[in-house]
């Protein structure tokens, strides 16, 4: 397999080829002491928190409590460097034209490198290690200007030579195979795979960060500001070079050429990815030259992806156009937390701190936003991207909002139109019937688009479908008189199976009705309460049904829905489908997050539903009623593109 990195080739072996070493998980020191501790690895940190608390509560004296306040402090910091650099490389709103490489990163990268802040683990013993060795370390000032020079000096002159050297011997054939093929099994770099690496190698880069710091320090230049100093910018460096998004201009490089030996950059660092033997120094190109290890396309390729970023970008081929749900799913977003957003979404405690924060935000961006892109993956050589309206569900049924709603989605479809995008699919509210018609307002607005715009309805009603038993007699239908409502109610009727259609308007009931075939009008029946479906067992739910009108449903039922945001599991003795959905084609690269509460690999069936338009090349507009001699259609074209019920 091949991927593309601005006209360049990069070959990838196989992921067995990749990570299967013989041997490789036996080597010493490959495995982290705390592999087995999981997320309770954190409570390494006790010794640390418990000394300082013992020390300001008990004791007299404040000697060594300092040390381990700084210590807690650094980690802290060096986290929060590592989590800013990852949500700025998700940004794809801001620097989509800026990336090396256009691959997206998946979940078995991110599952990979799950336990990339270890290493912040290990330089916090480590620096303890060194405090109780050297004793000078417990008076140190805040500030020291020798000491700023003289760590740098030893940076340049030792650490950068050092790493240098160790990383050339890492990439022999027994280190490699035993221990640094865990580094390069990240397919596209990222800030958190600057962490992800062995026990050995953290242990040589822990060293390699000390000879400075502690060697300023035995010479008497030593200092507090120094320490934070330099392990912060360290990190950072180290993320710039794993960020996958180039930031530094060519022209810097243009104006003064020299600077070009003096810090590396993204583009000069993926290249030691591509090309394993070119590209080793740590921060400073200058070892490279000296060691002629050097890219020959190091300077072009930076100044190609440089240049590149005032130009737009590759088109993508598809588009799903969707909303934010609530305060709280807002942050279920790969920019915020990228662990997080590749699960399934869960309302946990960590994110009620920044709920303010987050609802603040939703303030700013409802008197001022625009679409922007969050995420996107590739399938058989397409570019699927999802662009987010940021409106709030419950905004979307406040009726002075609705034209500013209305607003968004058009200027998204006019760019999507414009920039060549081939199909653009609504999600659930941004295709509501009160709001544009199921999308027919801004087709009959805008009769000339090339862009299709489709809703995706067909194959959501499928999906339904589908799940519901072939041997079913009789279903009730809440929300009858929606789009899918009334689809799935006339699509059932020709199976002669028996429809309770709860609606209040007769008037909307009988145009159903008339639709259906003169001999299959009689099982399309009208109630008007939910009391009608207290014998029914399969409940299909297209509303906002309360608790108190589930009772009504006998024990046993299974609750089919297509309602959003999904009604609240109220009763035990029922089953409750979820929101319609699809697991994608095995085929998919690059998606790395999770859609809503689906698991990994699903979406809607409505976001299906557009993928599947664009792959069998139908240039209609999937707005408005649904044709109901288009749900078998669609779903077999579903089915055929490698798309599975769940």
């Amino acid at each position: 397999m091949e991927r593309q990195i601005h006209g360049m080739v990069e070959k990838k072996t196989s992921e067995d080829e990749r990570i299967c070493f013989p041997g490789k998980m036996g080597a010493p020191l490959f495995g982290w002491p705390w592999d087995n501790l999981g997320s309770y690895k954190y409570l390494l940190y006790g010794p640390f928190i418990a000394k300082l608390l013992n020390s300001r509560i008990w004791e007299d004296t404040h000697k060594d409590d300092s040390w381990c306040l700084h210590v807690l402090i650094i980690c802290a910091l060096r986290g929060l460097v590592h989590q800013l650099w990852s949500s700025y490389h998700h940004m794809l709103f801001l620097n989509r034209n800026r990336r090396v490489s256009q691959s997206g990163i998946d979940f078995k990268q991110i599952d990979r490198e799950w336990n990339w802040d270890n290493f912040i683990i290990l330089q916090a013993f480590v620096a303890t290690m060194a405090y109780f060795s050297f004793p000078s370390l417990a008076n140190l000032p805040m500030w020291n200007t020798k000491g700023i020079i003289c760590c740098l000096i030893l940076h340049v002159v030792l650490s950068e030579p050092l790493y240098y050297w160790i990383h050339r011997i890492l990439h022999t054939q027994y280190l490699y195979k035993h221990y640094h093929w865990l580094h390069h099994a990240s397919k596209v770099t990222h800030p958190f795979t600057a962490g992800h690496a062995t026990f050995l190698e953290h242990l040589i880069l822990s060293a390699i960060v000390v000879v400075p710091t502690l060697g300023t320090t035995l010479i008497g230049y030593g200092s507090i500001s120094m320490f934070y100093s330099y392990v912060l910018i360290f990190d950072f460096l180290r993320c710039l070079g794993h960020s996958n998004v180039e930031i530094i201009p060519h022209r810097l490089f243009e104006t003064f050429p020299f600077l070009r030996y003096l810090i590396y950059t993204p583009t000069y660092h993926s290249l030691h990815h591509m090309n394993m033997g070119t590209n080793l120094c740590l921060f400073m190109p200058l070892y490279d030259a000296l060691g002629k290890t050097v890219n020959n396309r190091s300077w072009d390729l930076h100044k190609e992806i440089s240049s590149a970023a005032s130009k737009n970008g590759r088109a993508p081929d598809f588009v799903f156009l969707a909303h934010v749900v609530d305060v709280m799913q807002a942050m279920h977003v790969p920019f915020l937390f990228r662990s997080f957003s590749s699960m399934p979404f869960t309302t946990a405690l960590f994110l009620f701190p920044m709920w303010p924060f987050t609802f603040l935000v939703m303030l700013v961006m409802w008197a001022k936003s625009k679409t922007f892109l969050i995420t996107f993956f590739n399938l058989r050589g397409r570019l699927y991207q999802t662009w987010t309206v940021p409106r709030f569900g419950f905004q979307f049924f406040l009726p002075f909002a609705m034209e500013g709603i209305n607003k968004q989605i058009e200027e998204a479809i006019i760019k999507a139109d414009r920039i060549g995008v081939k199909v653009l699919s609504l999600a659930a509210l941004n295709k509501n019937e009160g709001l544009n018609g199921g999308g027919t307002l801004y087709v009959n607005k805008h009769p000339n688009l090339r862009v299709r715009v489709v809703h995706g309805n067909t194959l959501t009603a499928a999906v339904i479908l589908n799940e519901i038993p072939r041997d079913v007699e009789e279903v009730f239908l809440a929300g009858a008189t929606s789009k899918l409502g009334r689809a799935i109610a006339l699509y059932l009727a020709g199976r002669r199976v028996r429809v309770l259609m709860l609606t209040q308007s007769t008037e909307r009931f009988m145009s159903i009705q008339k639709e259906a075939p003169l001999d299959c009008q009689k099982f399309l029946v009208h109630v008007t309460k939910y009391q009608s479906a207290k014998h029914c067992k399969t409940w299909i739910i297209g509303r906002w049904t309360t608790p108190f009108d589930q009772n009504w449903a006998p024990p046993g039922t299974h609750f089919h829905q297509f309602v959003v945001p999904p009604i609240i599991s109220f009763r035990g003795d029922c089953t409750y489908g979820k929101l319609a959905a699809m697991k994608l084609p095995e085929d998919v690269e690059g998606l790395g997050s999770c859609e809503y509460r689906l698991g990994r690999g699903i979406v809607h069936a409505c976001h299906a539903g557009g993928v599947v338009h664009l792959l069998e090349g139908w240039t209609h507009n999937e707005v408005g009623a649904i044709d109901v001699d288009q749900i078998d259609v669609v779903w077999k074209a579903a089915l055929k593109h490698g798309f599975k019920p769940l």
